[in-house]
């Protein structure tokens, strides 16, 4: 088993920043594929950003490009999600994923989940 747990999250306004941080623990063998999901009221859960374990690979959804960036910090076994100019649809509670074989855009191809942080931004 992966524990995960994420932090960070927060009530800002549009144009500000934070960061997200992905707490692992548990199993020894560690994760192929980590990365970030987001869920807005009403709708479905979509990708965000995701990172190889040993950090050679990323790739972002579209609408976050340019604007967030991942990255993991494996001495810590966590990882990070900075968003610049934040939107109000940014707006959710974003998940943190990791995998022991797939990494990935597709929520379905991870198996370890965290409970989720609240990400607010106000107009």
């Amino acid at each position: 088993q992966v524990q995960l747990v994420e932090s960070g999250g927060g009530l800002v306004q549009a144009g500000d920043s934070l960061r997200l941080s992905c707490a692992a623990s548990g199993r020894t063998s560690r994760p192929y594929g980590t990365g970030w999901f987001r869920q807005a009221p009403g709708k479905e859960r979509e990708f965000v950003a995701a990172i190889t374990w040993s950090g050679d690979s990323t790739s972002y959804a579209d609408s976050v490009k340019g604007r967030f960036t991942i990255s993991r910090d494996n001495a810590k076994n966590t990882m990070y999600l900075q968003m610049n100019s934040l939107k109000p649809e940014d707006t959710g509670v974003y998940y943190c994923a990791a995998d022991l074989t797939y990494y990935g855009s597709r929520w379905s191809g991870y198996d370890y989940w965290g409970k989720g942080t609240q990400v607010t931004v106000s107009s």
